[in-house]
């Protein structure tokens, strides 16, 4: 965006401080750009507001409104939302609060804008998602000459009824929106979002699954389909993603070493790494068929004997007291299993060269005679240390209740036996460099895997997926997800090139579970050089889904609004 419209184009954003100290440049000097223009307006009227550069890539500039200094106004605003656009604001939480206040801030800030700016140039605002539009309505009820944008990524009423209604889509087209809003005590939200859509001048959303939504909550359908994209840096040399797999797969191997090994051992030349991750929604993420799919596959796979062994890592959020204390120890064991084995390497090398060169035979020397006794009582006592009996633990933090997951590993026995071909390595924590079990950040957690399992039942869009084929990584989706959805449409040969589609539409739950276990199964069976080639393949239409590409939906949106706004 800041590519195309250089100055012209700048965010709006509450501040909050502590975020603001790592992510956020301010502009000292108010500089005489329209939108420091207009922060010094608003500064006059009394509102705390920083301006200055976001440091991510194209950094564009922001505007920043303090909420936490606007408390003092929210009575009055809540007054208004209802005098003026019958909002229902009772009860509310602070969340909610918070939203309104920053949404006034946005209706103050454009208001003041487009009285200094809009006779010269055409003005659009984009909003994303109803926690930014609560002034949209009464911008456009104004007649703010401003172009109105709204994009919605999934709906309050979608979120909330997939995971608690079965059959969700089939039931779709009858759900009233005001009473589900009533019940799930969202209304204000629900509210929000319903007339942001309706008063927008152009509304788009991220997929066509979540446009039949849309059509019944919020009683539009959108104008058009803006997909998601991610800023997709590719590396000049076709090998190097190659080599950072293999980089990064061999911190995952540490882990596993660590994790799996005390209690007992695998080829790690044939080990897989599958993996999932994402919020906790046990059911709209398809953790559920995920579990299903892995329980049947392990079955094929025992019953094939096969030598092949998956390790599965689940990663999310959940409540947890803290990492489990003989998963810290396993790690630590390691550590030092390794510097004493560095020690002895070190020690018998410089003895042989020596032996070697002063020997007058030709015979390879007893290497055991060139390790100290405290070496060799060192290494003795920490692999004693190092070995158990137990079970590798199957989840790796002490969780502060059982949940979905913990309960299906422990139902179907898919606990890491020793014979289990299927390992579970649940992690309730989102990955991150200073994580003390891989010491990875996600992006390259994601490089090191072989193949991201995503098969949502509910998913607006779906960044997950998206992040492996961009990081050369093949996955697996649904066609209940917006990404699944799209490649679907824009793509013949998707599963040729690493991107797997489970039919969650026209399915049951247990015919998507077969499905998606025969996908696996037939993955696991791959040749090594075939799984190498479908990483090229699917590392090769990342393109597709680089902003730079996926900006002109957009464009289109603003133009659309543009025209609509004049009479």
């Amino acid at each position: 965006m800041v590519e195309k419209w250089g100055e012209d184009y700048f965010l709006l954003g509450p501040y909050f401080p502590q975020k603001a100290a790592s992510e956020f440049e301010p502009i000292l000097d108010l500089d005489d750009s329209p939108a420091g223009r207009t922060v010094r307006r608003m500064r006059e009227m009394g509102y705390s507001v920083q301006y200055g550069y976001w440091l991510v890539t194209g950094k564009p500039r922001v505007v920043l409104f303090d909420v936490a200094s606007m408390y003092p106004l929210l009575d009055r605003i809540k007054f208004n939302l209802w005098e003026s656009q019958r909002i229902s604001t009772i009860n509310t939480e602070d969340l909610v609060n918070q939203t309104l206040l920053f949404g006034e801030a946005v209706r103050v800030y454009l208001t003041a804008y487009a009285d200094e700016h809009a006779k010269k140039s055409d003005v659009t605002a984009q909003f994303h998602e109803w926690m930014s539009s609560s002034g949209l309505s009464d911008l456009r009820k104004d007649n703010v000459k401003i172009a109105l944008s709204f994009t919605t990524h999934a709906t309050m009423l979608g979120r909330y009824l997939a995971q608690n209604v079965t059959d969700f889509y089939g039931k779709l087209p009858f759900f009233d929106w005001e009473q589900e809003a009533r019940h799930y005590n969202i209304v204000t939200q629900a509210t929000i979002e319903r007339l942001s859509a309706q008063n927008a001048h152009v509304l788009t959303t991220v997929s066509d699954v979540t446009a039949r939504e849309c059509e019944v909550f919020l009683g539009r359908m959108p104008d058009l389909v803006t997909p998601n994209g991610l800023n997709v840096v590719r590396f000049q040399a076709v090998h190097e993603f190659q080599n950072l797999h293999v980089k990064y797969k061999e911190r995952i191997q540490e882990f596993v070493l660590g994790h799996f090994f005390p209690s007992y051992s695998f080829d790690l030349d044939k080990t897989l790494y599958f993996f999932t991750s994402g919020r906790y929604e046990y059911s709209n993420k398809g953790y559920d068929l995920t579990l299903e799919a892995l329980a049947r596959l392990n079955w094929k796979m025992v019953q094939a004997n096969m030598d092949m062994t998956v390790v599965m890592f689940i990663v999310t959020k959940q409540p947890y007291h803290s990492i489990t204390p003989h998963v810290l120890q396993s790690r630590a064991v390691l550590d030092e299993l390794q510097e004493t084995c560095t020690a002895i390497e070190k020690q018998v090398g410089e003895r042989l060269f020596l032996a070697t060169a002063a020997g007058s035979d030709h015979k390879m020397p007893d290497l055991n005679n060139f390790v100290d006794e405290y070496w060799r009582l060192r290494l003795r006592r920490t692999i004693q240390t190092w070995k158990t009996d137990e079970l590798p633990a199957f989840v790796t933090h002490d969780l502060v209740e059982s949940d979905g997951i913990v309960e299906f590993c422990r139902q179907a026995n898919l606990v890491n036996n020793e014979r289990d071909r299927v390992k579970i390595v649940y992690h309730p924590d989102f990955i991150s460099s200073t994580n003390p079990l891989f010491g990875l950040d996600y992006g390259q957690f994601v490089r090191g895997c072989h193949l991201g399992v995503f098969p949502s039942y509910y998913e607006p869009w779906g960044y997950t997926p998206l992040e492996c084929v961009v990081r050369g990584v093949p996955t697996v989706t649904s066609d209940l997800s917006g990404f699944g959805d799209y490649i679907m449409q824009i793509m013949r040969d998707y599963e040729n090139r690493g991107i797997y589609v489970i039919n969650r539409k026209s399915q049951t739950f247990t015919q998507a579970a077969d499905q998606m276990a025969d996908i696996l199964f037939k993955f696991v069976k791959m040749q090594r050089r075939d799984r190498i080639m479908q990483r090229n393949r699917v590392e090769n239409i990342s393109d597709v889904f680089d902003w730079t590409n996926l900006r002109s939906y957009y464009d289109t949106a603003h133009d659309l609004a543009n025209k609509r706004r004049k009479p």
